[in-house]
């Protein structure tokens, strides 16, 4: 590769033309235009802008079971849809596909809606253009005059959704967020379905990682009441729980130094307020009472 390569690393891999083959072991090799699996026999070189999807830990059955940690990547060639899938060690393929995904989406030029909402209160913010731009642990909209940074450690959900702009119906990622104690939406809306997927496969790997540390936590039902009561109710400067509740204030303490204790809640200057892994608990727990 005569590009400058930003992964090397020494792996198995297996794609759909040698499905039912054990792994072949040789050199994962990445650049800005191309990922190339290189062995003793030959190579695939599969360009970037060909890449339509990558998942963590998934691996198609017609590619056998020989696989453990491992990444797939989707990709379009000579008209055909083809799957590769790389295994290595688990830090080695976490390394790989943050630097992957970087790869497929930094610098993207996109429109963005921020904020579209802030608590229960819709904005009059429009779209405007932007680029996005993956960093640990956040993703940024760069866009003239203000960017805006999205911490993943605070988002709640997001789901896909349908906005006009500019005269068309254009389908959009809708981030919700914790900013300064609050919750807010965030609109996104890339160039092309390609983009759409990998952007979403992006956010869902570093959401689905919050809710399976959130797994281990067990609450009673006293706790989830007035988890959801915080959640529902905001800012508690000067709001009796007790009352609300209709438990012993001693009662309540106990429950609230439960909750923070878990790091479902803060205190702060303007009263208790939900963490973001707070909310992300009460969001599961509505949607199960919904169900």
């Amino acid at each position: 590769m005569s590009e400058s390569v930003v992964a090397d690393f020494v792996g198995t891999f297996n794609t759909q033309q040698s499905a039912g083959s054990e792994p072949t072991r040789g050199r994962i090799l990445l650049s800005r235009q191309r990922l190339v699996l290189a062995a003793d026999d030959g190579k695939i070189q599969i360009p970037v802008e060909n890449i339509f999807d990558v998942a963590v830990g998934q691996v198609p059955d017609d590619l056998g079971d020989f696989f453990s940690a491992t990444v797939t990547i989707a990709f379009r060639t000579q008209g055909r849809q083809q799957v590769a899938a790389v295994e290595g060690d688990d830090e080695k393929i976490e390394k790989f596909t943050n630097v992957l995904f970087k790869v497929l989406l930094n610098g993207t030029e996109m429109t963005v809606k921020h904020p579209a909402r802030v608590g229960g209160r819709v904005t009059g913010e429009e779209f405007t253009p932007a680029k996005l731009f993956l960093k640990p642990g956040e993703v940024e909209f760069r866009r003239r005059g203000e960017d805006v940074t999205v911490r993943l450690a605070t988002v709640t959900g997001f789901e896909r959704l349908e906005r006009e702009i500019a005269g068309s119906k254009r389908p959009v990622l809708a981030v919700k967020h914790m900013q300064g104690g609050r919750s807010v939406l965030s609109l996104a809306a890339l160039p092309s379905e390609q983009k759409m997927n990998v952007f979403g496969r992006y956010l869902r790997m570093e959401y689905s990682d919050v809710v399976t540390d959130l797994q281990d936590i067990d609450l009673g039902e006293d706790e989830t009441e007035l988890l959801v009561t915080i959640y529902s109710t905001g800012d508690m400067e000067g709001i009796p729980l007790a009352d609300i509740l209709d438990m012993e204030a001693s009662e309540v303490t106990l429950l609230l130094n439960r909750l923070a204790e878990k790091d479902l809640i803060v205190d702060s200057e303007t009263g208790t307020k939900i963490t973001p892994r707070g909310r992300v608990v009460v969001n599961n727990h509505l949607e199960d009472v919904n169900e």
